[in-house]
């Protein structure tokens, strides 16, 4: 008989499945915020723009999301703060993001832009669904110049 691996509920997935899945974005420098005090020291940084990604085990933030903000960050105008929580797995600390754009509904993966300390951009779950990494890039680029430039 072979024993089944335990989770507690406040990290449902395995840690060695998900790894891989933060690194597609720690890799490039963003942030990982695995606490709530993580989010909120991020938060309480005084950067002139910041941008956190709520990251999923799901497709859409396989296939899309992820690649999506690896291209967007190449951009020369970029947040100067990037952050990531990992929903499913930093539950705590995803809980304490959302409440920082509590005016939007919980959705994993999705990306949150804050400019002067107010959210300038919101992008749900249901925009990256379907959509082309390099559609979803696009948008941010677009975003990044409209907020992010010197």
């Amino acid at each position: 008989m072979v024993a089944e691996k335990e989770t507690t509920p406040n990290m449902p997935y395995d840690p060695t499945m998900v790894q891989p899945m933060r690194e597609e974005l720690t890799s490039i420098g963003v942030q990982e915020l695995m606490t709530p005090a993580d989010v909120d020291a991020f938060m309480a940084d005084e950067a002139p723009t910041k941008m956190l990604i709520i990251n999923s085990v799901c497709g859409c933030a396989a296939g899309s999301a992820r690649p999506a903000v690896r291209l967007a960050l190449q951009n020369e105008n970029r947040p100067a703060l990037v952050g990531t929580v990992f929903a499913g797995q930093d539950v705590e600390a995803t809980a304490q993001a959302r409440s920082k754009f509590a005016d939007f509904p919980p959705s994993s993966p999705s990306i949150a832009l804050w400019k002067g300390g107010e959210i300038a951009f919101f992008l749900p779950r249901h925009r990256v669904e379907g959509r082309m990494p390099e559609d979803i890039a696009a948008e941010l680029r677009e975003v990044f110049n409209e907020h992010c430039a010197g």
